[in-house]
């Protein structure tokens, strides 16, 4: 049972900003042919946007693990999640960040903190950027309390 999924979506201005391949394009491709010029630029978009939405990392919580983006960690192995926003999560992006900690980041996006408890594990936190940061410590923490299926 899935009790948080968010799709970390790239940020708005860089699918305006990837939407200057389309006068890229056409600059090429107008002197030869403007139908695939205009063909073409359309295509180039849409496989950007497709790449750009493809690859977006998800994060997902359930009764057994917390997936974020390709890495995953057993329930089992995780303490009491935080929640920071604003300045705080400034913080725990940049000053009070340990270097072996586990980053999913996003820009300025407010970010949820994860303890790892496993003792083989040289990581000993995930910082982790989600929209929605108090939904995802609640799923975490309420995972983590729940007795092993």
């Amino acid at each position: 049972m899935t009790l948080f999924r968010e799709r970390l979506y790239a940020a708005p201005w860089l699918f305006v900003a990837t939407a200057l391949i389309i006068p890229a394009t056409l600059a090429v491709f107008w002197p030869i042919n403007s139908t695939v010029g205009v063909i073409l630029a359309i295509v180039l978009y849409a496989v950007i946007v497709a790449l750009l939405v493809g690859f977006s990392p998800v994060l997902v919580v359930t009764a057994e693990e917390f997936r974020a983006g390709r890495a995953n960690v057993e329930r089992e192995f995780i303490g009491r999640a935080q929640a920071f926003t604003g300045s705080e999560a400034a913080l725990e992006r940049g000053q009070h960040l340990d270097a072996r900690a586990w980053l999913l980041l996003r820009g300025s996006l407010p970010v949820v903190k994860v303890p790892i408890l496993d003792a083989a594990d040289p990581v000993p936190y995930w910082v982790v950027s989600t929209r929605r940061p108090h939904e995802l410590a609640a799923a975490l923490n309420g995972a983590a309390e729940q007795p092993a299926a």
